[in-house]
């Protein structure tokens, strides 16, 4: 329950209209990203135009190139170039169609960005709290804001809960990988199909 929550809530917020131009204050960042993204998934828009905008949005906002090498793991030194290339091209459809495919029927989250926890001069936790409903709970929602670059900061990561979802997508292409005797390609074909349904 908790991890399909994570997925959610990360897909649901971790997109913006133009990152370009929102705040590098990684607290602002986020209540923007809540404001904006609201826009995108109120009721009145179609399944097709929530999926085409959080798709081109997540593009501009989260680090799917930083979430995609966290998640090989220990893996990531022994693959080629090539099979990195292939890689990368794969995970970032798996990404996106794994969250938009989960956000089309929700709508109006309400959310409170609460404080920021600077970790280092890379990164930045900002706290927040999904306020309950009739349906969930209220849920505690932190942030792992990438801050690298002061201008353009970008999300990693979102704990749910105590429960993080890079950690549990590394966890899962692990599995796949260690089940079928150390062979990437098993985790290529996992991705090709999920993408192909």
């Amino acid at each position: 329950m908790k991890k399909k929550i994570l997925i959610i809530i990360f897909s649901t917020f971790a997109f913006t209209q133009s990152a370009f131009s929102y705040s590098a204050d990684p607290k602002e960042f986020i209540t923007e990203i809540v404001n904006e993204t609201k826009k995108i998934l109120v009721a009145t828009n179609s399944k097709e135009f929530k999926t085409e905008k959080l798709s081109e949005l997540a593009l501009k906002t989260v680090d799917i190139k930083g979430v995609a090498y966290y998640s090989l793991g220990k893996y990531k030194k022994k693959l080629s170039e090539e099979q990195m290339v292939k890689f990368l091209d794969l995970f970032e459809k798996y990404f996106l169609k794994s969250f938009t495919s989960r956000l089309t029927d929700y709508s109006d989250p309400k959310i409170n960005v609460i404080e920021t926890q600077v970790l280092n001069d890379k990164y930045t936790i900002v706290k927040s709290l999904l306020l309950a409903t009739s349906k969930r709970p209220e849920v505690n929602i932190e942030w792992r804001v990438y801050t690298k670059d002061t201008n353009r900061p970008l999300i990693r990561d979102l704990i749910i809960e105590g429960l993080s979802l890079a950690r549990t997508q590394k966890e899962e292409f692990s599995s796949v990988i260690e089940a079928n005797n150390g062979d990437i390609n098993k985790l290529f074909l996992s991705l090709k199909e999920f993408i192909a349904k």
